[in-house]
């Protein structure tokens, strides 16, 4: 026999599960409803400055974050402390996407046309601008362990991958890569190999180095379609 609860409100599908498996949020307009998984029960409710368009939470589910596109606001709340928030505004640069890092205490904005992405601290309050990440399907990576980010820039109508170190956001490395019109990026399992794929409409994949080396290149064939996944 399977039971159901009553109907929860929620605009344009913003439910999301904590990573915790313990919360549930969900999005009604321009308020975030926090609930208990077990009973269902309203444990937090939350205010937002405009409607809300994602919803996203941390790793170790201690924070969660609303995007408000149009505005382009992000704003923070914590379940540990109710009381505490926090307003991340980006002007007149715009935002078009937001995103945590894997440690739950920065988050990763893009303004609109992808001129930069602004990482911002929760814990010391600093900013780190990191410029010309590509638009494209997957633009950027963290490894497994959190260490480093990869991310795909386009320059000159060339492409390039930088490296950078997650716990202050300096550059590792930058190298340029052999892409028409590169599509995506992904570390292995162990952090120690990065792939990049080519568009949709040629086949190749490369394999790096961290230290900007080309291991290997793959191409299965020519003059048809390219990687899709």
């Amino acid at each position: 026999m399977v039971n159901f609860s009553e109907l929860f409100k929620a605009s344009n599908h913003l439910c999301k599960f904590s990573p915790d498996g313990k919360y549930v949020a969900s999005g009604v307009q321009y308020r975030l409803v926090i609930r208990d998984v077990g009973t269902l029960q309203i444990l937090q409710l939350f205010t937002c400055l405009d409607q809300i368009q994602h919803i996203e939470w941390s790793s170790d589910s201690l924070f969660i974050f609303c995007a408000m596109y149009k505005r382009g606001i992000v704003q923070v709340w914590s379940l540990e402390q109710p009381e505490w928030h926090c307003k991340i505004d980006e002007g007149s640069a715009g935002l078009v996407a937001s995103s945590w890092s894997p440690d739950g205490r920065h988050i990763l904005n893009t303004t609109e046309f992808h001129l930069r992405i602004t990482v911002w601290s929760l814990c010391t309050k600093s900013v780190s601008y990191i410029k010309y990440p590509k638009a494209c399907q997957q633009g950027l990576a963290f490894t497994k362990d959190g260490r480093y980010l990869a991310l795909v820039e386009r320059r000159d109508c060339k492409d390039y991958v930088s490296l950078f170190v997650c716990s202050d956001w300096q550059l590792l490395r930058h190298f340029e890569i052999d892409t028409q019109d590169a599509a995506g990026i992904d570390w292995a399992p162990n952090g120690c190999v990065l792939a990049v794929w080519d568009s949709c409409l040629e086949y190749k994949v490369l394999l790096f180095s961290l230290d900007g080396r080309l291991l290997s290149t793959y191409s299965a064939y020519e003059w048809s379609l390219g990687v899709k996944s």
